[in-house]
């Protein structure tokens, strides 16, 4: 990843990509596109009604009913998001760590940005208390805060926030007079629906959330922008989606006519995007847990990875051996994992993290192959850790994140 400032310790000024999956992309989902690839136009502003209806229909599966009326579909994520924050003004409230593309649109509308902490069991919604207070100061401050982002299944910590912690937080939110946008890019890459319950904070408060959703997150490659966003009933939703569209129009934020046929068929999921999903799932949830366990037993430390293609890693108490090797903060931090392990390593400054905190995001994606052939078996493989290229891949890791332990141990002072 390059830098923007040449020194390389100034002021943020992009952050990384969403965690890919690293798998080729599904043959069905290609020859959906292809067939639509004669359309030289884009949908509507808003989306057409093909993917309108399909995004009614998914989130109708997920508890989230809404007529196509209510729904908005665009060129990717943080599109949606900047047409919001245009629309609903004021101070921007987000958790402390949250995903990378969630600040630089409030900020490129010259909207000052608040992090909140975030509860010790997860990450992507604030602590209640902590909220209350940070839009207690901002108010007291001549601030006006009036929108909270936050995210259910979180990048860049992996963690899923408990239906209790959920509540909490957008009750504070509700009774802070905030609009919260739910951005739910990682609902359906959940490790364990078992384990973890996902609860959408529209289900709790329908009248305060818009609800957002990249289909990067399971059902489109990255590079075929599109995403949804469902507005609340009644007559303030129906405003916020009437300005939104404006915005929309007003940036040309159309999404292609082959992108949009690729993203209404995933949108249905049919029985082959079904299978993909949760066969991708399967896999990145296994990868992470080995990922996890080489980290942890280093002695990093990380919260367990229940979503995503991601964890979060805090080497904290591995300060002695990095400030070694020249590591004063996350930056250097980066630099050095990114260097060592042969694949994009972000420090956590570039999620809101304290740039002196020693914390960065791993993808599990870099570590299942370099060719489609290897990717495509990892897919179909009973036992994917087991195959050669993706042992190695872990192997490497381990030993890296091993010298580092091993080198803190011989920087601790003897007793």
């Amino acid at each position: 990843m390059r830098r923007t400032e040449a020194e390389g310790h100034g002021p943020v000024r992009y952050g990384p990509p969403l965690p890919a999956d690293g798998l080729p992309v599904l043959p069905g989902l290609a020859d959906v596109l292809a067939r639509a690839a004669h359309r030289a136009d884009a949908e509507p502003v808003g989306g057409g009604p093909a993917l309108l209806e399909a995004a009614r229909g998914y989130g109708e599966r997920r508890g989230l009913p809404a007529g196509a009326d209510r729904i908005v579909a665009g060129p990717g994520a943080p599109a949606l998001l900047l047409a919001l924050t245009a629309v609903l003004g004021g101070d921007v409230l987000v958790p402390r760590p949250c995903a990378a593309w969630w600040t630089p649109y409030a900020r490129a509308l010259g909207r000052p940005v608040f992090h909140v902490a975030t509860p010790a069991e997860c990450g992507g919604v604030p602590d209640p208390y902590a909220l209350l207070e940070t839009v207690r100061r901002v108010r007291d401050e001549g601030g006006d805060p009036r929108l909270l982002v936050l995210s259910v299944a979180d990048d860049p910590t992996a963690t899923v926030a408990p239906p209790d912690v959920l509540h909490e937080a957008v009750e504070a939110a509700a009774g802070a007079g905030l609009h919260l946008v739910s951005d739910e890019t990682w609902r359906d890459t959940l490790h364990d629906v078992h384990d973890t319950v996902p609860v959408s904070p529209a289900e709790m408060l329908p009248e305060h959330v818009t609800v957002v959703t990249d289909l990067a997150g399971a059902l489109l490659p990255p590079g075929w922008p599109a995403a949804v966003a469902r507005f609340p009933a009644g007559p303030a939703g129906d405003g916020l989606h009437a300005r939104v569209l404006d915005v929309l129009t007003a940036l040309g934020a159309r999404v292609a006519a082959p992108v949009a046929a690729a993203a209404a068929y995933a949108l249905e999921e049919p029985e082959p995007v079904a299978a993909r999903v949760a066969a991708a799932v399967r896999l990145h949830a296994r990868v992470a847990e080995a990922v996890h366990a080489a980290v942890v037993g280093a002695g990093a430390l990380a919260l367990p990875p229940r979503a995503g293609r991601h964890l979060y890693v805090d080497l904290a108490p591995l300060r002695s051996a990095l400030s070694a090797r020249g590591v004063g903060d996350a930056q250097d931090l980066e630099d050095l994992l990114g260097a060592r392990l042969g694949m994009p390593a972000p420090g956590g400054h570039r999620f809101g993290d304290d740039l002196g905190a020693l914390r960065v995001r791993l993808s599990t994606g870099p570590l299942l192959g370099t060719t489609d052939t290897e990717r495509t078996e990892c897919l179909t493989s009973p036992a994917p850790l087991e195959l050669p290229h993706v042992h190695r891949a872990l192997i490497h890791l381990r030993s890296v994140f091993d010298d580092l332990r091993d080198d803190a141990q011989r920087w601790e002072p003897s007793r």
